[in-house]
């Protein structure tokens, strides 16, 4: 598949954190792109996402020419960071609570893949349209998605950042893996909880229909 693909990446502490624990990585051939968001004391947190990026791009540059499929090639590369974000725990018990998200995209071959563990989102962008491709993997998602709560209540709720999965777990169980299907022209947004806790989806839809310059856009 002969596929254009231009791309930015940015990311800010915001003006209430102190320190940023997102981390992210663009592939300068446009082959694969992750995004992390971190949790955790200590710098914990920025520590795990920039060991849960690193560990992943390594992982993907040095087996991309693997016959391993995509599809094994992203879950192991998460259970990778898995592993060495655990290491770290131990090595060091001040950082023995940090966690990380992770969400990414990868072209390779004719089809396009994505993976995420966390709340950190995947969202397509097509025509006038903002669609949330991932499902956060949280308390309050399970909540809706059981009836117990609703949409609205969740967007407030007090367990709204309860991760029912996060990379930095020994019972780490579910990677969400899946192809997606790309049209010409369509934009893809992966962002952190820093974006969507403080930009509803109908103002991202609103800044992606005003903007075609990326930069701008992500500014």
């Amino acid at each position: 598949m002969l596929m254009k693909c231009r791309f930015t990446g940015q990311t800010d502490p915001g003006l209430v954190r102190s320190a940023n624990q997102d981390s992210y990585y663009c592939d300068p051939d446009g082959r694969f792109f992750i995004v992390a968001d971190g949790m955790g004391g200590h710098a914990g947190g920025e520590e795990a996402s920039r060991i849960a990026v690193e560990t992943i791009q390594q992982y993907l540059e040095a087996n991309w020419e693997s016959p391993e499929s995509s599809e094994d090639l992203l879950e192991t590369a998460l259970i990778k960071a898995n592993e060495a974000i655990l290491a770290d725990q131990l090595d060091n018990p001040a950082r023995q609570d940090m966690g990380t998200t992770a969400v990414m995209v990868l072209f390779r071959g004719d089809h396009v893949w994505r993976a995420h563990v966390g709340d950190s989102r995947l969202y397509s962008f097509r025509g006038d349209t903002l669609i949330q491709v991932t499902g956060d993997h949280t308390w309050v998602s399970q909540a809706v998605q059981s009836g117990d709560i609703t949409a609205e209540q969740a967007k407030v709720h007090p367990w709204r950042h309860v991760l029912s999965q996060c990379l930095g777990r020994k019972d780490l169980s579910l990677i969400d893996l899946a192809t997606l299907e790309i049209h010409s022209g369509d934009r893809l947004l992966l962002c952190s909880d820093g974006l969507t806790e403080e930009v509803d989806d109908s103002e991202i839809q609103f800044i992606l229909s005003a903007n075609d310059d990326l930069d701008q856009a992500g500014e």
